[in-house]
This record gives C-alpha cells, structure tokens and sequence, in this order.
C-alpha cells in the first residue's frame, strides 16, 4: 500500500519523488487506445457531473507528456460555450509564477514544453468558476500529489486560511489508478474539492 509519510518525517519528499517516479511510470505504461477512452470517458463526466454553464470562466490544461489528454476537455468547453483559460508561468519579482490567460490567438511553448498563450489579458485566480488540475496522485482528502513546482498551490494559496471565500471549485483530473489510500499533506498544499477520472466524479473530504 503506497501511502506518503507524515511532513515530520527526513524522507517525506524522497517518498513523494519515489511515488511521482511509479505513477508516472504507470502513465507512460498505457496504449494509445487507453489513453484516448479514458480522455474521451473523463471528458464526458465533467459534461454530466459538474453542472457548468455557457459562460462559465473554466482554466483547462494543455498536456504535458504522459498527462491525461486534455484536448477532449477543450473540445467539450468549446461546443458548451464556456470560456477557456489555461495557466501561463510568468516571470515575477520573486520567482515564476502561474497566470490565467484567455486561450486563442498566438502561443508559445514555454520551458517544461508546455504550450501557452501570448496574450495579455488575464484573470485572477479567484474570479473563474472551475478550474481542472493535472495531477501525478491523489487521494480522497482532497489531497494532490503534482509535478512538484508548486505552481498551483501558490495560485491558489488563499484558500488555505480562508474557510469563505470568491473562487473557483479546483478539480483534479486524472486516471482511476493514480488515487493512493493516503497522502499527507505539507504546509503548503492545497486540497482539492473533486477529482475526475474515467471511472467517474470523486468528492473529495477536504482536510487532514
């Protein structure tokens, strides 16, 4: 059973490298056949299960690598008129920072191969409606085992010490099999409201 240490613990994050390394590893595993039922699967629960609307502001992801396809969840946004913005890494005063950017017009892929958008108008955080987030692990508590840049978190670091607040439900999204028993949670990490995945919608019991 796969299950992260306490933060207390000297190897919490040489454990968390470890499980990133098997999931991923599980990722790269899938066919091509796999990987596009589940896209298309995941894609249709959030058509069925997350109640939005035309004009809902929602951020999507573009894929990186092994990620669940995303282009399935572009395609729905599109046809249900929802409005699309996708994650942008900038540059800031004090280090790289994430932004949410309206999509279309010209882009670029930034360093991690990542595409994004060039444009300049962006939205804070807290004034879109749903936000779908890759992730690497996860587990009914809400919590999200990422990449590791911490680039979410940091996005979405008010909601750590705000019980009441204006923003988006943050829903993770990924493959059944990336859900561990349990991942405890550093200081810095931000629960999840529901993740997604082929086999369905997982509400998650935020907390420790």
């Amino acid at each position: 059973m796969r299950v992260t240490p306490s933060p207390s613990d000297s190897s919490f994050g040489a454990v968390r490298t470890r499980l990133r390394a098997e999931l991923r590893a599980q990722r790269r595993a899938l066919t091509a056949a796999e990987r596009a039922s589940a896209a298309q699967l995941v894609a249709r629960n959030v058509d069925r299960n997350l109640g939005l609307r035309a004009g809902d502001r929602v951020a999507l992801y573009c894929t990186l690598r092994d990620e669940l396809d995303s282009a399935p969840l572009f395609a729905l946004a599109r046809r249900r008129g929802w409005r699309i913005y996708v994650p942008r890494i900038d540059r800031a005063r004090h280090g790289r920072t994430m932004r949410f950017v309206e999509a279309g017009g010209r882009e670029r892929l930034n360093r991690l191969g990542i595409r994004e958008p060039q444009a300049s108008r962006t939205i804070g955080a807290r004034w879109l409606d749903l936000v779908l987030v890759p992730l690497v692990g996860f587990d009914a508590h809400g919590m999200r085992l990422g990449a590791g840049g911490g680039f979410y978190d940091r996005a979405f670091a008010y909601r750590r010490w705000r019980r009441a607040w204006r923003g988006p439900r943050l829903v993770g999204v990924g493959y059944a099999f990336q859900r561990l028993p349990r991942i405890h949670s550093a200081q810095h990490d931000v629960h999840l409201d529901a993740v997604v995945t082929e086999k369905g919608v997982i509400k998650c019991v935020t907390g420790s």
